[in-house]
């Protein structure tokens, strides 16, 4: 078994990079999927709720989004409680598909959480910052929330450092898929 890490920066590709990567070749592991599934569990929304103290459990994510523009120390708060409940869902996905050839993760904090060592090669997708806010921003979210999650990750150059292979996606799909095909090709 193969573990391949897909990281980079706020809005560079990495989901886009990650299922054309894993597509017929192995099961997709997706820190975001496992939080947005959190979000759907009755226990996750409760604790939250309860930790910082909102009343409205069916708008958990809008006022969690408030509090943490209001106030970024918020993100850390939420950050150790989301944090470890990724890492199980992470570790059972592991091993319900240790039988497979090649397994993909996609994890937007890998660097900043230090789990390195839990991949044998580490892919990290890299844009410029303004386009990387210009494909946030189509996603409907604002730019003061991208500002904020942008700052709290490491700089590209430090996070390259801990990377095997380094792919600049600033042009086309086409483009994209080339580059991730020549990384992708030596381990299938």
């Amino acid at each position: 078994m193969i573990k391949i890490g897909i990281t980079g920066s706020l809005a560079s590709g990495k989901s886009t990079a990650s299922k054309f990567l894993s597509g017929k070749r192995g099961p997709l592991f997706s820190a975001d999927n496992a939080v947005k599934e959190l979000y759907k569990s009755f226990s996750f929304r409760s604790l939250v709720s309860k930790k910082f103290k909102i009343k409205n459990n069916n708008q958990i994510k809008k006022n969690l989004k408030k509090m943490i523009l209001d106030n970024s120390g918020e993100l850390k708060k939420l950050e150790k409680i989301i944090h470890p409940l990724v890492r199980e869902k992470m570790k059972k996905f592991t091993l319900k598909n240790k039988n497979k050839k090649l397994l993909f993760y996609e994890i937007p904090l890998l660097i900043e959480s230090r789990l390195m060592k839990h991949f044998d090669k580490i892919i990290f997708i890299k844009s410029k910052k303004q386009l990387r806010l210009k494909r946030f921003k189509l996603k409907n979210r604002d730019k003061k929330l991208f500002n904020l999650l942008d700052s709290k990750q490491m700089s590209d150059n430090v996070k390259i450092k801990s990377c095997d292979y380094v792919v600049v996606n600033e042009k086309n799909l086409k483009i994209l898929k080339k580059n991730l095909l020549t990384i992708i090709s030596k381990y299938e």
